[in-house]
């Protein structure tokens, strides 16, 4: 019966992450026949995770061959995204659409957990859909997550330690369902190789900027996660051990210290109050409409961005590597000094082949990766899922 479940849930995964797919394009991804795949779409369609419908724009002669269809409607999660300077809560569907999303404000006032956890709940109860099956919630946070309980063990940037988040929040939502936590570059990684710039890429390394630097790294398409789920922390790499500038974490000279948000506002002389996304979208603005100060601090930070990337091309031998967050726009506008330090720093047959891209979900990459962590329980036992219905109907009463 384990079997059977397991098998049912990689089917329903296929759909979730590729979208509708013909029996026969299940049957050849699941390498079993088409009796099978008619068996278990079966199964899916009467536990109302999916449906089948003819192709859209279907044209010519004869039957088109039915397709299979997350239902994204009905079936969604609640998704949270917990940035230094912000709050983002959706409903996502089945298939990785967001249906319905709100996001916050959140100011730097420090440890913050009572507030994040009850402004999260009152936003995640606004987008219940009464009727529908809520199966799951999850939640990105910037920092350092013990895997199982979703305990911010450390989160530099706001003086977390060892939070409770994923209690505390499942405890406000009060809708019965536990809340997965997982660290937002490693869920980024993991959404960027499933729907994003590294699809066809198990072997990546996404780099994600907020207020510092994260990154997921996939081996074989599988997250490293080091000894006990805290690996991967490239912000923290250093770079600079001459003069470096100091770094939250007590070190100095570490890639986020080099590379991230204030790195980049010192260097382009912005005054004291301008911070967060739109302070550094703004310098790589102007840095592109030919500011020189802007251009010399976009380019500087590029250069350190470059050193760590060479690093890591030389360790991981990646065949993409992502940017995603504000280094989204700093990798864009700063990919010539990244390019010549890669060129200059890492070995020529290591990065021969690694590709440098920036991410294709954007600003929802760790969102979406919260979401298919909520997806998790019903991936591993899609015949459970109706287990979930009471909690949604409960909440919206």
């Amino acid at each position: 019966m384990h079997r059977h479940r397991s098998s049912l849930g990689d089917l329903l995964h296929h759909i979730h992450v590729s979208g509708p797919l013909s029996r026969a394009a299940l049957a050849e991804r699941m390498g079993v026949n088409r009796s099978t795949i008619l068996g278990w779409t079966a199964e899916l369609v009467a536990a109302g995770l999916v449906r089948e419908e003819h192709p859209s724009g279907t044209t010519g002669a004869g039957r088109p061959s039915l397709v299979v269809v997350p239902e994204s409607e009905r079936v969604w999660v609640l998704a949270f995204d917990v940035a230094v300077d912000r709050l983002v809560a959706a409903r996502v569907g089945l298939g990785g659409r967001v249906l319905d999303r709100r996001e916050a404000a959140r100011p730097r006032a420090g440890v913050d957990l009572d507030t994040v956890v009850r402004k999260l709940a009152a936003l995640g109860r606004e987008l219940i859909e009464p009727g529908s099956l809520c199966v799951g919630v999850g939640a990105s946070y910037c920092g350092m997550i013990r895997p199982g309980d979703g305990m911010v063990r450390y989160g530099p940037e706001m003086g977390w330690v060892d939070q409770a988040f994923g209690a505390e929040l499942s405890r406000a939502l009060g809708i019965g369902l536990p809340v997965a936590v997982g660290n937002e570059a490693h869920l980024g990684a993991l959404a960027e190789f499933q729907r994003g710039a590294g699809i066809g890429s198990p072997d990546l390394i996404y780099l994600h900027g907020d207020v510092g630097v994260g990154g997921g790294i996939l081996v074989g398409g599988q997250l490293l996660g080091g000894e006990g789920g805290y690996g991967s922390e490239v912000g923290h790499m250093l770079v600079n051990p001459v003069d470096g500038r100091p770094c939250l974490c007590g070190s100095r000279g570490c890639l986020e210290a080099e590379t991230g948000e204030c790195a980049l506002l010192d260097a382009a002389g912005r005054e004291s109050g301008e911070f967060g996304r739109d302070a550094v979208r703004a310098v790589v603005r102007d840095a592109t409409a030919g500011d020189r100060i802007a251009a010399s601090a976009v380019a500087e930070i590029g250069d350190w961005l470059g050193i760590g990337v060479a690093n890591l091309i030389n360790l991981f031998n990646p065949g993409v590597v992502i940017f995603g967050g504000t280094l989204r726009d700093v990798y864009a506008a700063a990919a010539p000094q990244v390019a010549a330090r890669i060129g200059q720093h890492a070995m020529p047959v290591s990065r021969e082949r690694a590709q440098l891209r920036v991410s294709a979900l954007a600003d929802d990459a760790t969102l979406i990766g919260a979401a298919d962590l909520g997806f998790g329980a019903l991936m591993s036992d899609p015949l459970d899922a109706p287990t979930a219905k009471s909690a949604a109907d409960t909440a919206a009463r």
